[in-house]
């Protein structure tokens, strides 16, 4: 069996193909240019991983959403897990980038960051 993927590692998006026999075992990657394509390749087949951003609802704010990002990344099956946790969230301004939203979200080894910093509302 054969897989195409583009590598979206660095900009050269590579045109990879895995080559895999009816176990799921890799027996060829090819097609890109350097060791992170092949190891983008690798992982997309056997533990495909995502970032995930998103925003959090923000009181005491000039805005009433705060984005947010993950502090790595985390297996691509668990990223509807992690949303719920995500909109079940609600935090008071003032807050600042990096501030951690929920941390060790489900277990993941990785905490939901503020992506910015918002300030309290002036009135």
């Amino acid at each position: 069996m054969k897989k195409e993927l583009t590598c979206i590692v660095c900009p050269m998006s590579c045109q990879i193909t895995v080559e895999m026999n009816d176990a799921g075992e890799i027996l060829a990657v090819t097609g890109n240019t350097c060791n992170r394509g092949e190891n983008y390749a690798r992982s997309e087949m056997t533990h495909p991983l995502r970032q995930l951003t998103s925003t959090v609802k923000i009181t005491g704010a000039d805005l009433s959403r705060l984005p947010v990002i993950l502090s790595g990344d985390i297996p691509k099956e668990r990223l509807f897990d992690v949303m719920k946790e995500i909109n079940k969230v609600s935090v008071e301004a003032p807050v600042k980038v990096k501030d951690v939203m929920i941390a060790n979200v489900c277990g993941l080894g990785v905490d939901v960051i503020a992506s910015r910093s918002m300030e309290q509302k002036k009135l």
